[in-house]
């Protein structure tokens, strides 16, 4: 029968180095006052004995675990679905996690279950920090993290009473310069499918509508989805039935958009001679509806990588600027 291979011991790695455990604890948990040789003889211990360390012991030392949570209040079937807005924030966290030598936990709170217990590892001290995104209403889920002593950054202006600090876009100045371009045109009956109003997205993306649309003397004209290409499909029918003269539409997520694009090509209007449509995301998909779509682009892996180093910072006791509101631009297709 063959033994399994032991594993090798602090009090092993000491005994190589020819020092004491102590010192050799020192070192593999960063240490900067050990004398360059002796971490050297430590160093060379450990690779010839291939240590490994042993993370829980290490973290009830340095009172750190190494880990941030990225938390998603979404159910699994909306964050792993074909919208491209959270794998490219997902690759931005994991990104700027990597080069920082962190470990990404990645987390779905979809329920009133999953909201408590995501609550519950983060607050049992599991993760050096947490960051947030999707949130929907009033969240108690941020304060209570802050209330339990952990970092908080939110993908996003939060909603309610809660001062944390976030990254955002400017949702405003790209809405506008889209309806702008849809009214510089020629275009006059221009609706719009708006985002669920219970998200700092859905919100503001319909007042950057109302604003550059009330300013040029129009008369606004709104249905709602929830950012999934169905509820783009069945507004885009109600907009029909209730302005069926409208020449326009911008839509708030492209994959609202592509819903609507294919409500109006069941509807026999022509794309866009009949009717313009701008979304809003510029995720791969918007390059290859038909025909390509003219979008608004937030710049999403940006988004998890200012996220990212934000919350190191303030893991790290750094100084840091908030909020951040990074820049969107319209790029422009054969839509509209």
């Amino acid at each position: 029968m063959t033994m399994a291979r032991q594993r090798p011991t602090l009090e092993a790695v000491a005994r190589r180095a020819g020092v004491s455990r102590a010192t050799v604890s020192r070192v593999v948990n960063g240490a900067t006052t050990v004398a360059g040789p002796i971490q050297e003889a430590v160093r060379r211990a450990v690779r010839e004995l291939g240590y490994v360390p042993n993370q829980a012991a290490r973290a009830l030392v340095t009172q750190r675990t190494d880990s941030i949570a990225l938390i998603l209040p979404e159910a699994a079937t909306r964050v792993f679905s074909d919208d491209q807005v959270f794998p490219g924030i997902i690759r931005g966290v994991s990104q700027e996690l990597e080069a920082a030598g962190k470990q990404l936990v990645l987390m779905l709170a979809g329920s009133p279950a999953g909201h408590e217990r995501v609550e519950r590892y983060v607050t049992g001290g599991h993760v050096d920090g947490v960051l947030l995104a999707s949130l929907h209403g009033a969240d108690p889920l941020p304060s209570r993290i802050v209330r339990a002593g952990v970092p908080v950054v939110c993908s996003g202006r939060p909603l309610g009473d809660i001062t944390v600090p976030y990254v955002d876009v400017d949702h405003v100045g790209g809405v506008s310069r889209a309806v702008r371009h849809l009214l510089d045109s020629g275009r006059q009956r221009i609706a719009t499918i708006a985002g669920p109003q219970d998200m700092v997205a859905g919100i503001e993306r319909l007042t950057g509508y109302r604003r550059e649309l009330r300013a040029a003397g129009g008369h606004p004209i709104v249905a709602y989805g929830d950012f999934t290409r169905e509820s783009g499909l069945l507004a885009m029918r109600q907009l029909l039935d209730d302005a069926p003269d409208l020449d326009a539409v911008f839509v708030a997520s492209d994959l609202m958009a592509h819903g609507a694009l294919r409500t109006l090509r069941q509807a026999g209007r022509r794309v866009p001679d009949d009717v313009a449509v701008i979304g809003f995301d510029d995720i791969g998909m918007a390059r290859y509806t038909d025909p390509p779509l003219t979008t608004v682009r937030q710049p999403i892996q940006d988004i998890g990588r200012e996220l990212t180093r934000m919350l190191l910072r303030l893991t790290a006791d750094e100084p840091t600027e908030a909020p951040v509101v990074l820049s969107t631009e319209l790029v422009l297709r054969d839509s509209a």
